[in-house]
C-alpha cells in the first residue's frame, strides 16, 4: 500500500484546510486509515481514524468538533477537512494505514504518506 499525502499550506488562525490521502496498491487490504501530526520537537500524535470499509469515526479531544475525516472509496481518498484552525494545529500531517490495527498508536501503523505540512499563524 503506498499513501500520498496533500494539502498542506499557511492558513490563518480560524481558517481551514483540506488534506487529501490517496492510496494506492493492495487498498483491500486496509482495515484502518487515520491521520497523525507532528509538531516540532514533540512526539507524532493521533489526530483521527476511520475504519477503511466502515463509517465508525474516532477522533483525538483536540480535533473533535473542528476537523471531519471522509472517504471516497471510488477514488481510494481519505480527506481530513479542518476548520477553525488554531496555531496550535500547526504540524506536519501524515496519513497512516494498517490491514490489522485499529487505535491510537503510531507504532501500530505499517503504512504511511510522506507528510504534508500545516501552518497556522495568529
Amino acid at each position: 500500500v503506498q499513501l500520498q499525502a496533500s494539502g498542506g499550506g499557511l492558513v490563518q488562525a480560524g481558517g481551514s484546510l483540506r488534506l487529501s490521502c490517496a492510496a494506492s496498491g493492495r487498498t483491500f487490504s486496509i482495515y484502518t486509515v487515520g491521520w497523525f501530526r507532528q509538531a516540532p520537537g514533540k512526539e507524532r500524535e493521533f489526530v483521527v481514524r476511520l475504519r477503511w470499509s466502515g463509517s465508525k469515526t474516532y477522533y483525538a479531544d483536540s480535533v473533535k468538533g473542528r476537523f471531519t475525516i471522509s472517504r471516497d472509496n471510488a477514488k481510494s481518498t481519505v480527506y481530513l477537512e479542518m476548520n477553525n484552525l488554531k496555531p496550535e494545529d500547526t504540524a506536519v500531517y501524515y496519513c497512516a494505514a494498517d490491514g490489522n490495527y485499529s487505535g491510537r498508536d503510531p507504532d501500530g501503523y505499517d503504512y504511511w504518506g510522506q507528510g504534508t505540512l500545516v501552518t497556522v499563524s495568529s
